[in-house]
């Protein structure tokens, strides 16, 4: 393993030291020098639906540790070798880097999500990382409610070399991203990053005005966006389950980003995620640093979830 993949698989199972030490020390307790009993398992099922995996993951994962013809009384940690694998099944479909096709040029990244989930934060260090491979990117701050994303945008811009499309505030965000691809259309840019409001359920007038972007940028180019990207905050737990289904509701969202996990104890709801939606998950987040979002990989995450 090279030193950079090292360093990343350290960083990760950093990050997901809370959400590792929340569940495997409960799976410690379970499993001392005790049978695989039916008490046994459902104390398994109910400590894996309180790391958030969901009842539907729980309940097949407790059934795959019942079938594991294990030579003797299983110890916490064959238990957790074996769950590691399993959820790596589970995981494995959905672990699916964002790739963009950049044939159209430019392949029109939308980018949404509830307030506070680490949009603005997360379309910089994309930028950065396709800056870096040789492509040309251009921003659109296209959340124009908050002055304060424009600014952080612009921040991110500057790092990443990138040129950023931005308006006043109040601004209609439709037609700043109908101006950003006008612009990345003529320079023949590769990639567009709109930025979008933070949206929560009760703010009708924001969800239309999402729907109204996706329309207005279909004017110009009836593929666009290419991409919706949907970006969680790991610390929400269960709450991830309705932010999906509401954004998939107002626009065709074709992959999630998880972000914040090193803040988190609920780094589990990614399995119950990839169990219920089946979207492609392209990357993970487990800190502030340009290098602390890297692409989705199920084996190192089930592996630093089980602490195995």
């Amino acid at each position: 393993m090279s030193g950079e993949a090292t360093g990343w698989a350290a960083r990760l199972k950093s990050g997901l030291s809370k959400s590792s030490r929340a569940l495997s020390g409960a799976i410690n307790d379970i499993f001392v020098k005790r049978p695989l009993d039916a008490a046994a398992l459902q104390e398994l099922e109910d400590a894996l639906i309180s790391a958030d995996l969901g009842v539907e993951a729980a309940g097949q994962l407790a059934q795959s540790i019942a079938k594991t013809p294990f030579d003797k009384v299983p110890d916490a940690a064959q238990v957790r070798t074996v769950l590691a694998g399993k959820i790596a099944e589970i995981l494995a479909p959905v672990a699916v880097p964002f790739d963009p096709d950049v044939s159209p040029k430019p392949h029109v990244v939308l980018v949404c999500g509830v307030n506070g989930s680490g949009k603005t934060t997360t379309i910089g260090k994309l930028a950065h990382h396709y800056r870096e491979a040789g492509l040309s990117v251009l921003l659109a701050a296209a959340d124009t409610f908050r002055a304060a994303a424009t600014q952080q945008l612009n921040i991110w811009g500057q790092r990443s070399g990138c040129e950023v499309v931005a308006g006043e505030p109040g601004a209609d965000a439709a037609g700043l991203a109908f101006e950003a691809l006008q612009r990345a259309r003529a320079d023949g840019t590769d990639l567009l990053f709109i930025d979008t409001a933070g949206r929560l359920q009760n703010r009708t007038e924001l969800m239309d005005e999402l729907k109204k972007t996706v329309r207005v940028l279909g004017k110009l180019d009836q593929q666009a966006p290419h991409s919706v990207l949907l970006i969680l905050d790991a610390t929400t737990g269960q709450n991830a389950h309705a932010q999906v289904e509401i954004f998939k509701q107002m626009v065709d969202v074709s992959g999630l980003i998880v972000t914040k996990l090193d803040g988190s104890s609920k780094g589990g709801v990614l399995v119950a995620l990839a169990e219920k939606f089946e979207l492609p998950v392209h990357a993970v987040g487990v800190g502030e640093q340009i290098q602390d979002l890297r692409p989705f990989a199920a084996a190192d995450f089930a592996r630093s979830l089980l602490d195995v």
